[in-house]
């Protein structure tokens, strides 16, 4: 895993980030490009791991190029893959909030290019731009809320009527 500073982040990374982030479209570019000194690029080749279940997990990461496969171990110990995420797409955003291990594997699934932004990042954000970081907690509370409410749907359609 090749892990290397954003440093001067292009336009095209910044209008990506608006454009197909959920998390930061509340935010304007200027308030993008004060933040992108917080954020490092990711790169990962085919079948490589970008984090496992079970491991601490202190980074989210934002798919800018590429796709990565998300695998969940069943009783019996095999990984199955439960989603495939393509560019746009995030992985990982409970481990900017919460101190839990990660709920699942995630492996390139082709080469990609990812953006990521760390737990300590985000405190700083918060603690040195709050208006910003209040703008991304709210774009982060609503996609788990969306997700929240996808895995709810499809628990239900599994479910059998308690009656």
């Amino acid at each position: 895993m090749e892990k290397s500073s954003a440093g001067m982040m292009t336009q095209a990374i910044v209008d990506f980030l608006i454009l197909n982030i959920p998390i930061f479209s509340r935010l304007k570019g200027k308030e993008l490009r004060s933040i992108e000194q917080y954020m490092k690029i990711l790169e990962v080749i085919p079948g490589e791991t970008v984090f496992k279940e079970g491991e601490q997990g202190d980074y989210v990461c934002f798919v800018v190029e590429g796709s990565l496969d998300v695998l969940k171990k069943t009783e019996s110990g095999e990984n199955i893959v439960i989603s495939t995420l393509s560019k746009g797409r995030s992985i990982g955003e409970m481990a900017i909030i919460d101190d839990l291990p990660r709920s699942a594997t995630v492996k390139a699934k082709d080469k990609s290019t990812l953006l990521t932004l760390s737990r300590e990042s985000f405190d700083y954000i918060l603690a040195k731009h709050p208006d910003i970081g209040v703008k991304i907690l709210k774009g982060l509370a609503s996609l788990l809320c969306m997700n929240l409410r996808k895995t709810s749907s499809r628990l239900a359609e599994y479910m059998l009527p308690l009656s």
